[in-house]
């Protein structure tokens, strides 16, 4: 039986352990089995561990047929598996749960920890940590911050209300609020508003970078406070555009404290947990589409200020 328009699609593995399928599609090639292909396309295993995964029953077609060593590469064939890792390092922060209600949840997220499994983080990720501790298979993260960043993250409960508090998000009908600890340079005044064109950077995976052109990002700007040489700021995107407040105020002479991205990018793994992003998801604040409430939530974790 064929699936109705607006039904979720049945996956052929269960959620375990906080952690949903994965899914591939084969691409055309000339790989002999499905085993060679996942050993050249996901290279962080080894042969020998795939092909124990697939004898252990942990890879479906879409079908619910398991993949066995041996069955041969089709292209267009669709794959479901387990994202996961033997050496997986630990992320020494807890999250805290703000609000829970039937249908949205908000959390105030600590510094180093990922919304979603990437890279080298799948179980030590907010995402599957909540999906753990609370036993909620359908959460989805209705938005995201970087995991040097910490403060407020809202994730969607249920599928049939997420619909609309995604469309707030595409309205921009959500006002978000940030604080930063930046470096104060010599005859310090930044403008009210910053606007700017960002782009990725050709040049550095993952990075953004201003370029000439009609502005698609904007940030208003506020001095909280300042010292001899920092400043504390409240940053308030009007858009959402990936490491925007980060590249917006490295573009202004006043990069954010402990960034390790803006100005200098360093090598991967060089996690410095005694000195954390001072980048901070404070408020998060909007009118709920189903209840017509206002929502409000605060972050309760607080930037270290330098001593003035």
């Amino acid at each position: 039986m064929s699936r109705r328009a607006g039904q979720p699609r049945v996956l052929p593995l269960p959620v375990r352990d906080g952690v949903g399928p994965s899914c591939v599609v084969l691409p055309a090639g000339e790989w002999t089995t499905v085993l060679d292909y996942f050993a050249h396309r996901f290279t962080a295993v080894t042969r020998a561990q795939w092909q124990a995964r697939m004898g252990a029953g942990e890879v479906l077609d879409a079908g619910g047929v398991p993949i066995t060593p041996t069955r041969r590469f089709e292209p267009h064939l669709r794959i479901y598996y387990y994202r996961q890792l033997d050496d997986e390092p630990r992320v020494p922060f807890e999250e805290q749960v703000l609000f829970r209600d039937e249908r949205l949840l908000a959390v105030d997220k600590p510094h180093f920890l990922s919304i979603s499994p990437v890279g080298k983080y799948v179980q030590e990720t907010l995402l599957v940590r909540l999906k753990r501790k609370l036993g909620i298979d359908e959460l989805v993260p209705l938005h995201r911050i970087d995991r040097e960043t910490a403060g407020v993250v809202l994730f969607s409960v249920q599928r049939a209300s997420r619909g609309a508090y995604v469309q707030l998000f595409a309205e921009r009908a959500i006002e978000k609020r940030y604080e930063a600890v930046v470096h104060r340079p010599p005859h310090f005044a930044p403008p009210a508003v910053h606007r700017s064109r960002l782009q990725d950077d050709e040049h550095q995976f993952m990075c953004m970078r201003e370029v000439p052109g009609e502005p698609n990002a904007e940030t208003h700007i506020e001095v909280l406070a300042t010292g001899a040489d920092w400043a504390h700021l409240a940053l308030s995107p009007i858009t959402g555009r990936r490491h925007q407040l980060r590249v917006h105020c490295h573009a202004l002479g006043m990069p954010i404290l402990h960034d390790a991205i803006y100005p200098v990018l360093r090598p991967e793994g060089t996690d410095d947990y005694e000195r954390p992003l001072q980048l901070l998801a404070r408020e998060v604040r909007f009118r709920d589409p189903i209840t017509g409430a206002e929502r409000f939530f605060a972050s309760q974790r607080s930037l270290a200020l330098p001593p003035r």
